[in-house]
This record gives structure tokens, C-alpha cells and sequence, in this order.
């Protein structure tokens, strides 16, 4: 337990000490966010302000974790992951912001290679890092055999994961504080697990975020961009995978599911009625378009992140 302490304190100290360093060098790139003409009125303020900012906790994350758990297999396997996520983040948000391609990476090519770093991440779990093919059902006791498919199912979970919390960072701070608390949840369950080196990858993983958040609580002095979220999404995703917490990450990730389920229902609603559920989708644009100051929406959200990240712990004690 106080390696994981240790590991959110250096994650955080490291992050809060890179921070003007990068900031200052994404200034220079020119590597600022463009913001949509069809988004919230208020956020055109935001144009220009650095993205790709995620660099920040993922180095902050990777250096805290090699320096308080020995570099095991499933450490390593994590890191890798995390940093192939980031690094299609990276290609998009670069495309995007400093060679002013509009689209960045094609769908295509930013889904293939989600799929495809998923399905490695999925076969070496079950494989070699000793995973299994297992699924535990929560509140039933039962356990499926789900075999070769395993890695499907790993796969789905870390591109669903990753896109979740891509969707979810909207808002100055949300998508961090947001995963600030999942990933304490999950350092508590490689803990009780057993699993020592993943109780410190998401110790540290939550430190990086807490760093990041100095920079990044509104107003924003710079965003993580797909870099970052990506990352955070396939950084959860594993963890979910390796503690065997599949089909209970939902609830302890609640608000990304909830975000993502604003944007389904949104879309059907618009396409089969013609009318609109919310004045607009992701969730927290409905928030804020209501009247609500950024700033509370972004607690507000937060708060619901504790609840549900405890609310996903009970489960898994029941």
C-alpha cells in the first residue's frame, strides 16, 4: 500500500514539474486545440490553448511506476499498451493541430489500430501474462469460459474504453478528475488482488492525473488531446482485463458509460423522431448549455465518479 502511495505522489510531483517545461514547448509547435463552430459559444475562448498535454501524466504515470514496482511482464505489457495508445493519439492530434490536416487520422486507420493493439493486449493476457479466458459474472458467482474469443472481448473493452473517455474530455478537467477516481478504484482491486505492480501502474496513473489537473481544472492551460485520452482509456481498460473486473468496469466507470449512452440515445432520438433528448450530446454539454457554470458541471461529474467507482468496489464485495 505505500508503494502505491508513493507511486501517486511521484506520479503527481513529476507531472506538476514538467508541466511549464511542456506547455512552453507545445506554445512553440503551435500545437493549439481548434474548437468547433457547432460546440458551446463559450468554449471558442479555448481556441489555442495547447493540446496534447496528455505527454504529461503518461511520462509522469511510466516514471513513477518503473521506479516503485519491478518491471514485470504484466507491468511492461500495461506501459506498452498505454504508450501505443497514446502514440495514435499523438499521430491525431498532430495531423490535427500542427499540420493542420481538419480530419486527422482517418477512421479508419485510428479504429484499425485500436482493434489491432487490442487484440495483441487480449492474446497476451490470456497467454502469457496469466489472464486466462475466464469472465467472471458479477452478483451470480458464475464464471464464463469465453476460450480463443478472449481476446474479442479484450479488444472491445480497450477500443470502448479508450473512445469513452475520449468522449468524456469536453470539459476543462473532467476526463482527469474523472479518472483520477477510477484508477484509485482499480489500485485498491490490484491490491486485493494480490497484484502489486498494477497497484502502483494505477497509483501512479491517478498521481499523473492529479499533476495534470493543476493545469488543466478550468481554465485550462492545456488539454490532453487524443493523446492522453486514448491512453487513459486503454491505461483503465487493461487494468479492468488483468484484475479480471471486465463486466464490472462499467459501474466503476459509470460516467464514461453514461456519456457514451448520451450520444446513442441522442443520435437515435434525432434520427427516428426528429427531435433532440438533450440540448446536446456528450452529456456535459447538456449540463452546460443549461445554464451551469463549467467549473460545477465538471464537480458535479466528479462527485458522480466517486459514487459510482465505490458503487463498482461493493459490487465486487457481494
Amino acid at each position: 500500500m505505500n508503494e502505491a502511495w508513493q507511486a501517486l505522489g511521484l506520479a503527481a510531483l513529476i507531472t506538476l514539474i514538467l508541466g511549464p517545461v511542456v506547455i512552453a514547448l507545445l506554445r512553440r509547435l503551435k500545437a493549439g486545440q481548434m474548437v468547433r463552430n457547432d460546440g458551446p459559444r463559450s468554449h471558442l475562448a479555448k481556441s489555442g490553448t495547447p493540446t496534447m498535454g496528455g505527454i504529461l501524466f503518461l511520462i509522469g504515470s511510466t516514471l513513477a511506476s518503473l521506479a516503485l514496482a519491478p518491471p514485470t511482464p504484466v507491468l511492461l505489457s500495461a506501459l506498452i499498451l498505454t504508450w501505443g495508445y497514446a502514440l495514435i493519439g499523438l499521430a491525431d492530434d498532430g495531423l490535427k493541430v500542427v499540420l493542420h490536416r481538419p480530419l486527422g487520422l482517418y477512421a479508419r486507420q485510428k479504429l484499425g489500430g485500436q482493434v489491432f493493439l487490442g487484440l495483441v493486449a487480449g492474446v497476451a493476457a490470456m497467454l502469457w501474462l496469466g489472464r486466462g479466458s475466464v469472465v467472471q459474472v458479477p452478483l451470480t458467482g458464475l464464471s464464463l469460459d469465453l476460450g480463443p474469443a478472449y481476446p474479442l472481448l479484450a479488444a472491445l473493452i480497450l477500443v470502448a474504453a479508450s473512445n469513452a473517455v475520449n468522449l468524456t474530455d469536453g470539459l476543462d478537467g473532467l476526463a482527469s478528475g474523472i479518472t483520477l477516481w477510477v484508477a484509485l478504484a482499480y489500485a485498491l482491486i490490484a491490491l486485493v488482488s494480490g497484484l502489486r505492480e498494477m497497484a502502483v501502474f494505477a497509483a501512479a496513473l491517478a498521481g499523473g492525473c492529479l499533476g495534470f489537473l493543476a493545469y488543466n481544472f478550468h481554465p485550462a492551460k492545456v488539454f490532453m488531446g487524443d493523446t492522453g485520452s486514448l491512453a487513459l482509456g486503454a491505461a483503465i481498460g487493461f487494468l479492468a482485463i488483468i484484475t479480471r473486473t471486465e463486466l464490472v468496469l462499467p459501474i466503476i466507470g459509470g460516467v464514461y458509460v453514461l456519456e457514451v449512452l448520451s450520444v446513442i440515445l441522442q443520435v437515435a432520438s434525432f434520427r427516428l423522431t426528429g427531435r433532440r433528448l438533450f440540448r446536446m450530446s456528450p452529456l456535459h454539454h447538456h449540463f452546460e448549455l443549461s445554464g451551469w457554470p463549467e467549473a460545477r458541471v465538471v464537480l458535479l461529474f466528479w462527485v458522480l465518479a466517486i459514487i459510482l467507482a465505490v458503487a463498482g468496489l461493493y459490487f465486487l464485495t457481494v
